[in-house]
């Protein structure tokens, strides 16, 4: 069985020991840090499969080390989960930009987090053996994978007529604002409407499939502040979005040029 290491960054003693106890009951390894600056060294010495992440701390706050950490290329994939009191949907917009999977309010349930927690690494575990190619291998002393002898080489864009997305690079191409790459969990839902072109979902539906939240689990305003982000991302006027679209009452879909016709 699998034993995950989560990286608590939190100022208040009180809060971080509560947490680590439920976590560590619950067969998790878990390291506590104080600071932002503490926190970035621990994650940098032992990678982290977590960071629970508070925001306001002394000294370096929590966006800034969501942001050092998504510019750190040994880093840049570690889900985050910020854990704050700021829940105004400005502060989430803000958090979720800076490239955090996902925002809790406190005080919080245990048992609420632990759930987000789950699906978290659930999702992580499922997106590496996703990207791992099927009869690969290791050749020398380099790190580049080969193909088996025969094997195309898959592409990996995706493409909509003038967008693309690139399943290795994370980034996104669209013909107005040229590359952008995408915090890993923005890539993750992208990636999932543009799999599913002219399918309408739902923010709760999204939910369950990029997050794998249960049902009783998150936000629908997780899903509309990430949407938004992204928009702001790649389109050119994003109140007006042409490539990610609104079925007001229903969701979110991404039309081919087919279905638009």
């Amino acid at each position: 069985m699998q034993t995950f290491n989560i990286l608590i960054i939190e100022d208040d003693t009180i809060v971080a020991r509560t947490i680590e106890r439920c976590l560590r009951g619950n067969e998790y390894h878990v390291q506590v840090t104080n600071t932002g600056v503490a926190g970035l060294r621990a994650a940098r010495r032992k990678l982290p499969d977590l960071v629970l992440l508070d925001v306001m701390m002394p000294g370096m706050d929590g966006y800034t080390v969501c942001k050092e950490m998504r510019e750190d290329a040994f880093l840049k994939e570690v889900p985050i989960i910020f854990l704050t009191a700021k829940n105004k949907v400005e502060d989430k917009i803000i958090g979720l930009s800076v490239g955090a999977d996902d925002y809790l309010g406190k005080p919080f349930n245990l048992d609420e987090l632990l759930l987000r927690v789950k699906a978290i690494l659930r999702r992580t575990v499922h997106s590496n053996k996703q990207s791992d190619q099927p009869g690969t291998e290791i050749s020398g002393s380099s790190n580049r994978k080969t193909r088996p002898i025969n094997q195309p080489e898959v592409d990996p864009v995706i493409r909509i007529g003038e967008y693309s997305l690139n399943t290795r690079t994370y980034e996104f191409s669209s013909p107005k604002k040229g590359k952008f790459r995408l915090t890993p969990v923005q890539y993750t839902l992208l990636y999932h409407l543009m799999m599913h072109p002219n399918k309408i979902f739902s923010p709760s539906l999204l939910l369950d499939e990029v997050w794998d939240y249960p049902s009783d689990t998150g936000s629908a305003d997780l899903v509309r502040v990430h949407i938004k982000n992204i928009r702001e991302c790649i389109e050119e006027d994003p109140k007006n979005p042409v490539f990610i679209k609104t079925v007001q009452g229903y969701g979110y879909t991404i039309q081919t040029e087919e279905q638009d016709s």
